[in-house]
């Protein structure tokens, strides 16, 4: 049997992203013991299954607890996520789910339920509330290739095969369920909120998650071009690609670096560039999509002739990413 070694660079990603997770799972358990739990406001996923169950079996009174149910039904789930996503995302879903678990254990049993000071004096804010912190704790979870179990999975599975974003496929298994929990306590108020909670928490996700994936297209005109070219590749990693060019008003040639990165690293290229040269000159542009080596993969959205007919599929350059930009 073959050993897999890991390079010190590769165990620090995976304990980063292991720590992420933790982070993530500690948002979404107190968003749903602290806030929406008490107030009786149903959310999303099988926690909100967890919650009809604790109340159907007694509540505050004795009802089963929400991290009981939670693993109990997530163990039988996590079959599929073993089939068709890996086992490198099992082991990451088996760690997410048992320490979910935990926390939802613990927190609902030591956190008071009246810590905010909600409850269910204020449905809304609690939905509000609630799922603006449940759609932070996935949208953390599934930047580090975690998942929160559930309808996670499945969300996670249709986005690897379609370009549906998570929030959307999240939102869609969650209306049955919180239109369930009418049977359980009876106000239709609480499954109105409950949809509030999904909406909030689907725009959540995806917010977290685009803007973590914003692009921009930055064009560089210095005379410096090359040790700028040089810092960007070396520190940043990113490729960089050298246009010739010619100034219309001056007539000199001249060269442009095209430099194409996420939204969080512009202030660092700026910076290099600042660096090297005071009198540059920067242009920076977002970018709706940037596909290729070190940025999104391609992915096919026409399913149809009809589909095809009125989108062409663009020609995208595979070198245009983060180490073979060079035009």
């Amino acid at each position: 049997m073959e050993t897999i070694k890991l390079t010190k660079k590769q165990l620090y990603g995976e304990i980063k992203n292991y720590i992420g997770i933790s982070l993530g799972l500690v948002f979404y358990s107190f968003a749903w013991t602290a806030i929406l739990t008490p107030a009786k406001v149903m959310g999303n996923g099988i926690p909100g299954v967890g919650m009809l169950i604790y109340y159907a079996t007694g509540g505050e009174a004795g009802g089963i607890p929400m991290g009981y149910s939670y693993m109990a039904i997530n163990a039988v789930l996590l079959l599929l996520g073993f089939i068709i996503i890996g086992p490198r995302f099992g082991a990451k879903t088996i760690y997410a789910m048992a320490f979910n678990s935990l926390m939802l254990i613990l927190m609902q049993k030591y956190i008071p339920t009246d810590i905010l000071g909600l409850a269910e004096s204020d449905k809304f804010l609690s939905a509000v509330l609630g799922g603006a912190l449940c759609g932070l704790g996935i949208g953390i979870c599934f930047s580090q290739g975690g998942s929160t179990g559930g309808t996670d999975i499945i969300a996670m599975i249709v986005n690897k095969y379609r370009n549906i974003s998570l929030g959307k496929v999240i939102m869609f298994c969650d209306i049955i369920i919180v239109g369930c929990s009418y049977f359980v306590f009876k106000d239709i108020s609480s499954v109105i909120y409950g949809y509030v909670t999904v909406g909030v928490v689907g725009y959540t996700i995806d917010a977290y998650m685009q803007g973590g994936r914003q692009s921009c297209q930055l064009m560089i005109i210095s005379k410096q071009y090359a040790s700028i070219s040089d810092r960007i590749v070396v520190e940043l990693h990113r490729g960089v690609t050298v246009l010739e060019a010619e100034g219309w008003y001056t007539k000199n040639r001249q060269r442009v670096l095209m430099v194409c990165c996420r939204r969080n690293e512009v202030t660092a290229i700026c910076r290099i560039v600042k660096e090297a040269d005071p009198e540059a000159f920067i242009s920076n542009s977002p970018a709706s999509g940037i596909y290729g080596a070190g940025f999104e993969n391609l992915k096919s959205v026409a399913h149809s002739k009809k589909e095809k007919k009125k989108a062409p599929v663009a020609s995208v350059s595979p070198n245009a990413g983060e180490k073979g930009q060079e035009a």
